[in-house]
């Protein structure tokens, strides 16, 4: 298993991003969590087996909540945390 922040850009603050992330990763069966930055940004973490498993997860968190705005994902594999579950923080 393999850690990976994901760093999302855009309009994806105050518009229910962070709730969709966590319907779509818990629907998808990912552990971590996502959570707002102080630039206005949001970071997720997340759980993968492997990279290419976070393609459709990525491709759905461009797709964002129904006012969001996401302009670009960045991300990279960072060192291993474990989570049970995918949750919402700050």
């Amino acid at each position: 298993m393999k850690t990976f922040q994901l760093i999302v850009s855009g309009r994806v603050q105050r518009v229910n991003y962070r709730n969709y992330v966590v319907d779509v990763a818990q629907t998808l069966g990912y552990v971590g969590y996502v959570q707002n930055l102080s630039n206005g940004n949001v970071e997720v973490i997340v759980n993968s087996e492997h990279e290419e498993d976070l393609e459709f997860f990525i491709s759905k968190l461009y797709d964002g909540s129904m006012f969001s705005h996401v302009e670009n994902i960045v991300y990279m594999k960072i060192d291993f945390n474990a989570f049970n579950s995918f949750s919402k923080r700050g």
